[in-house]
Parts: C-alpha cells; sequence; structure tokens
C-alpha cells in the first residue's frame, strides 16, 4: 500500500471495514475485497483504489477544488485522483449516498409540481468509457490505455466510468431559489444559440422563474465590464433563436480573473453557472468551481463543451460538428467543379487548429478530394507536389483539403505566431503557402484558394446537431439540480454522460495517424506517406 491500513472486520469475514489513508498511495493491482456482506469481488487491477461497497466517511474537503454539491465526481470516477483527495466517498459505484461539506446547505426539498413527469434515473448508473477488448497490443486503436496526449506523446489516465446523465429522483436547489447565468466563450460554433435557448427552456420546465435566469455577454469578460450589463433570459426572450448563427449572448477569449467573476457570482446570488466552450472554457469553468469552493461560494458551476474542432477528449461529437462537416463538404465540391474547369487545383482550407477532424470527415463524405493534410500528419512539399503531379498527369485536375493547422512546420511566412488571449497558437497561413509553392513549382498551372472558414462556423444546426443540442442542454441542467458541480455534460460511446471537467481538459482530442478513420480515408483517396 506505501502506507497503514486498518482492518476492523465484524461478522467475521462476511463482511469487513477498511480505513483507509487515501493520500499515503495506490492499492496494489489485483486486490481482491468481499465488503459490507454483500459479498462483492472486486478485482483492482483496473479500478485503482475504487472500493464497490467501502463504508468511509466524508471527512475534509477535495484538495484539488473538485468538489460536487452531492458528489466528488472525481472520486467517484478517477482513480489517480484519491491519492490528493480529502473526500472520502462511501459507496461511490452502488449507494451514491455521498456527503460533502458543501452540500450541507441544500438538502433536498419535494420535487417541483412544475416539473414534466418522466422516468429518472439511477443516481449512480454509469456507463463504461473503455468499451474495447483488442486481441492483441498491435490492433488498431490498442497502441496505449487512457487518453493519447500528442503534445507530451504520452498517454493520460481516464476514468473507467461516466456517470449517466438525465433526471434524478431528488434535487437538490428549490427551483424557486435558483438565479442562473449563462455564458458563451471562445469562438463562434454552430448550435450555441441552441444550447442557450434549451438551458433555459429547461430551466423554466424545473420552475426556475423567468427573471432569475440571466446572459451574461460577451464571454467571461462579461463579468467584469460594468458597460456589459447581464440580460435576462425568459421563454420568450429565446423563441426562435436556434433558426441563427453565431450566439445571441455574444462571445471572446480570454479575461478569466476567477477571483473577480466568483465576487460577482456572490454579489449576484448566482448559484447555477453554465459555462459553454471549449477547451479553454472548460478549462475556466474548472477555475471558476475551485475558486466558488475556496471563497465558500455555494454554485454549481456546468461544462457544456463546444469545440467546432471536435477536438474535446472523450466526447463522440461535440454540437455543432456535423453541421461544420455538411457546410465544409459543400466548398469541397465547389471546389472541384473550380478545380476541373480549369484543368487545375483548387485548395481548400478548413478549420482544425490541432485537430484535424472537419478536413478529414469532409473529405470523406464529399468523395472529391485528392489529397488531405491535417495537423497530426506531417508532410514534405516536394513529395506533396510530386503527387499532385501524378494525380493531374492522370485527371488533368486536383482538388486540395487542408487543415488550418496543417504543415506549420514547413511554413516559412504568413503568421506572425505567438497566441491568442486563450492561449492557442497564432497559425501561419498553410493555404497561401501551398498556393504560392505549386505556382513556383508546376509551370502555368491555374490554383484556386478558398477559404470558407468563418462561413462554415456562423451558420445554425443542422437537423443531428439540433437534437443533440437539446438533450446535451437538457442534461446540464439535470446534473446542476442533481448536485454536481465542476462537470460537464456529452456524448460517451453514444449514452449521454457526466464527466469530471479536469478529464476532458488535460489535452486535445486528435486523429490517430495509426486509427481506422485515418487509414479509412488514405485507402479511399490513394494517399501515400508524404512525410
Amino acid at each position: 500500500w506505501g502506507g497503514g491500513v486498518t482492518v476492523l472486520p465484524w461478522d467475521g469475514w462476511a463482511g469487513c471495514y477498511y480505513y483507509v489513508t487515501l493520500s499515503l498511495g495506490r492499492c496494489v493491482p489485483g486486490l481482491y475485497c468481499m465488503c459490507g456482506g454483500r459479498r462483492e469481488v472486486l478485482l483492482l487491477a483496473s479500478l485503482g483504489p475504487l472500493f464497490l461497497g467501502m463504508k468511509v466517511h466524508c471527512v475534509g474537503a477535495c484538495l484539488c477544488g473538485s468538489l460536487v454539491l452531492n458528489h466528488c465526481i472525481l472520486c467517484t470516477l478517477l482513480p489517480s485522483h484519491r491519492r490528493g483527495c480529502g473526500l472520502y466517498t462511501s459507496d461511490p459505484l452502488l449507494s451514491g449516498s455521498l456527503t460533502c461539506p458543501i452540500r450541507n446547505p441544500l438538502s433536498p426539498p419535494p420535487p417541483p409540481s412544475s416539473t414534466p413527469p418522466q422516468t429518472p434515473v439511477g443516481d449512480t448508473d454509469l456507463v463504461r468509457i473503455g468499451i474495447m477488448e483488442y486481441e492483441s497490443s498491435h490492433s488498431s486503436g490498442a497502441q496505449g490505455s487512457g487518453l493519447y496526449d500528442a503534445a507530451d506523446n504520452s498517454w493520460v489516465d481516464i476514468p473507467p466510468y461516466a456517470i449517466r446523465s438525465g433526471p434524478r429522483e431528488s434535487i437538490y436547489h428549490d427551483p424557486k431559489q435558483v438565479t442562473a447565468a449563462l455564458v458563451t466563450c471562445g469562438g463562434l460554433c454552430p448550435g450555441l444559440n441552441d444550447v442557450v435557448q434549451n438551458i433555459v427552456y429547461t430551466l423554466e420546465d424545473h420552475g426556475v422563474p423567468e427573471d432569475q435566469i440571466f446572459g451574461i455577454r460577451f464571454g467571461l469578460r462579461g463579468f467584469l465590464d460594468r458597460h456589459t450589463k447581464p440580460i435576462m433570459l425568459s421563454r420568450a426572450a429565446v423563441e426562435g433563436i436556434q433558426l441563427k448563427g453565431g450566439t445571441v449572448l455574444g462571445t471572446s477569449r480570454g479575461n478569466a480573473k476567477m477571483h473577480e467573476i466568483v465576487d460577482r457570482l456572490r454579489l449576484w446570488g448566482v448559484n447555477m453557472l453554465f459555462v459553454i466552450g471549449g477547451n479553454g472554457g472548460n478549462a475556466a469553468a474548472h477555475a471558476i468551481a475551485r475558486e466558488c469552493e475556496r471563497q465558500g461560494v455555494v454554485c454549481n458551476v456546468v461544462g457544456v463543451p463546444k469545440s467546432i474542432d471536435n477536438d474535446i477528449q472523450l466526447i463522440d461529437r461535440c454540437f455543432g460538428f456535423d453541421t461544420a462537416v455538411e457546410e465544409a463538404q459543400r466548398s469541397l465540391i465547389c471546389a472541384r467543379t473550380e478545380a476541373r474547369s480549369a484543368s487545375g487545383i483548387s485548395i481548400v482550407k478548413l478549420m482544425g487548429r490541432s485537430s484535424g477532424f472537419i478536413s478529414l470527415n469532409a473529405s470523406m463524405a464529399s468523395g472529391v478530394v485528392d489529397v488531405c493534410l491535417i495537423p497530426e500528419i506531417p508532410f514534405s512539399v516536394p513529395r506533396l507536389v510530386a503527387h499532385v503531379q501524378t494525380i493531374l498527369a492522370a485527371k488533368d485536375y486536383c482538388v486540395i483539403c487542408v487543415a488550418e493547422g496543417a504543415g506549420q512546420d514547413v511554413v516559412q511566412e504568413g503568421g506572425a505566431g505567438g497566441t491568442d488571449a486563450s492561449g492557442n497558437p497564432i497559425l501561419k497561413d498553410i493555404g497561401t503557402f501551398l498556393r504560392d509553392r505549386f505556382e513556383e513549382a508546376i509551370e502555368g498551372i491555374d490554383v484556386r484558394y478558398i477559404d470558407p472558414s468563418y462561413m462554415i462556423r456562423s451558420i445554425p444546426t443542422i437537423t443531428t446537431d439540433r437534437i443533440y443540442c437539446k438533450v446535451l442542454s437538457q442534461g446540464a441542467v439535470h446534473g446542476a439540480f442533481a448536485g454536481y458541480t465542476d462537470f460537464t455534460v456529452g456524448l460517451v460511446n453514444t449514452h449521454y454522460v457526466y464527466l469530471p471537467t479536469t478529464t476532458i481538459i488535460q489535452s486535445a482530442r486528435t486523429v490517430d495517424p495509426a486509427g481506422r478513420q485515418w487509414n479509412r480515408l488514405k485507402t479511399a483517396i490513394n494517399q501515400p506517406d508524404l512525410a
């Protein structure tokens, strides 16, 4: 164990009581345990010190700040978290009857009569995250365990389970006493208005008065800018906004002064905060939750993951991604018409700072792309030019789809470098770079460069995303009423779940160069190794 363990048996060995000092180390993989008379057998090789049936008492505050008003999600899900967490859990996978200090002001009131009748989900319903059993380490996708961090070329631990999203039988807020705030952060993405609308609808369905739901204008800076006042959000105010692109609240990057933001939450009496953002927005939500705990402000902080690049870890897909792919493939089809009409080359640059999911999926969907370049796959200009010349010799035209973050190591000009207000790298223009290189290398070639990025991200959602946004929004509100904080809601293995915010912000999700998705595209377009 690397520390002391006290075993207090009762009723013989039909059951046992373990008192474990969790900060002293992790359990030995392969340990078996029968607890609480249930005779549950738990193999801890995969779950670490996550004890089924364990009877222990909540004795302190979570040192990492990942408190949940009803549960400590990280204690429940992530084994490695338990070493530094002072929050002992009680039957985390079975009973769900956890006691955390911050929950004390939130004794469950009776469910409001205005809540629509619906079948609740179990408070300890779980969704398994790792669903694959690989034949060997040579199988596609079996190269490591956990989340792959391309920046560090390492693997990051993931929880074995996620908590199921949905309405609970018991709620931990009196709806009449709820003051909720919504904020959108980062770049635009299809579906922002859908999420805002359906969070408002679901809050009102729970019985929250319409004059107690507010929208924070222009991102996190709206908390602090005295010239930017919050706006009231009611069912009437958000009616029809799903038909518009962008966000009616406005958005911005940066300005994450957590101490001052939490001061505003206290001043305004906000006890539910919904942060709609990407990796940066969810990192801000986590920091706000930690600062709320430090200052003793009782406020559920809920993240709704937004990324047009689809680069949020563990989530099957982010809202707006399907819409972006649908619109992007239209641009690719138009680019084919241009290239074919001029017997030339069309280059289409799509969004994708560090992840090439839009370019990959739009290329596969359109069926007209000859070369796809994404940030995860290196290439050399001479080999790329040679491959394009081969394509031109075969059919007189070529369509190239390139993600904005591709080839940054080969671009010598076209950008200032540095980072933006959210800490994201400012990219050099790979599109104009490639256009110039092809014009230099292939005499007399007609090269068309198309950049539809801002048109793709500012449009309303298509049907699949619109439905997805509704369910995410409903789940976010249900989770807040269930007493959770510092969590995000998303689709994992086709199930809607709650995850600790810290799990998804550890690194950006990227295309696996050895995975089936990339290799399907390579096979479909006959693209060789261009590095």
